[in-house]
């Protein structure tokens, strides 16, 4: 199944070292004026990047991330996407954190934040659902799709494994937020986080992708890939190895920015 909606996301991705606020004052200098005026296709009716610095750099900090990085990259610190995109494959989802169901591959743990872009405060209690390909870059029924509410930190968290790439597009996880704690309440935001080439390169030379069929779509082919990351706006994830060990598994940090009044329809 698919679906078309405007995609309003807004994805930090990034980490940094040294003084904390230092970086936040260098922040704030050059990505305020990056953030778009609000009219109708832009979701942020006001500037949140003060909020988002510090809700990005808390959540790294609380993982010991940001002071192993070498360089602070601003582009990637404030990342926001905001055009019309094509969602495939959805299903509904059970309520679960754990949506590997014995699917190999390499451990992702996705960390979503939610942000109100018209408060630029954490959204807490409010559904997520995610959903992508196994390894070999088919989509099931059950795995690799899940559920769950923020904690009152803002964060949704998800363990699942890094997707293997399909021959329709560019390798990704879909995702959408709901505006409270039901799957039946409306669902505010949809859209597709990608990753970088250079990490679905790596990751396929592992088994069990190393085993997938399909004809890889790179992130340039993908026109969904084009429209999130056009106008100098950016829709990848950061990844972040665990451990220093990116075989033990990694960390993807997502930062999603949506509007409590928005409605977006969703495939019965």
């Amino acid at each position: 199944m698919h679906f078309s909606t405007f995609v309003f996301l807004a994805v930090f991705c990034g980490a940094a070292t040294g003084n904390t606020n230092r970086l936040l004052s260098w922040l704030l200098t050059y990505t305020t004026a990056a953030l778009p005026t609000y009219n109708t296709n832009t979701l942020y009716p006001k500037d949140c990047s003060a909020h988002a610095a510090s809700f990005n750099l808390d959540r790294r900090e609380r993982r010991g991330h940001f002071k192993r990085t070498p360089s602070v990259d601003i582009q990637a610190l404030t990342c926001i996407a905001a055009p019309e995109t094509t969602l495939m494959n959805y299903v509904p989802p059970p309520l679960r954190q754990d949506i590997a169901e014995g699917q190999t591959g390499l451990p992702l743990t996705l960390d979503i934040g939610v942000i109100d872009v018209t408060s630029c405060q954490p959204m807490q209690d409010v559904v997520v659902e995610v959903w992508s390909s196994n390894a070999l870059g088919n989509y099931g029924d059950n795995f690799l799709r899940g559920a769950f509410a923020t904690a009152t930190n803002g964060v949704a968290e998800f363990q699942t494994i890094f997707p293997g790439f399909t021959s329709d597009s560019a390798n990704h996880i879909s995702l959408m937020v709901h505006t409270n704690s039901a799957l039946s309440g409306t669902v505010a935001h949809g859209g597709q986080v990608f990753f970088t080439d250079r990490w679905t390169d790596v990751v396929t030379m592992t088994a069990p992708y190393n085993s997938n069929t399909n004809t890889r779509v790179l992130n340039a082919q993908d026109s969904n890939y084009a429209l999130a990351n056009s106008g100098g706006y950016n829709a990848v994830v950061d990844i972040e190895s665990i451990h220093d060990d990116w075989p033990e598994g990694v960390i993807g940090y997502i930062t999603v920015g949506v509007d409590p009044e928005r409605k977006v329809e969703v495939p019965q």
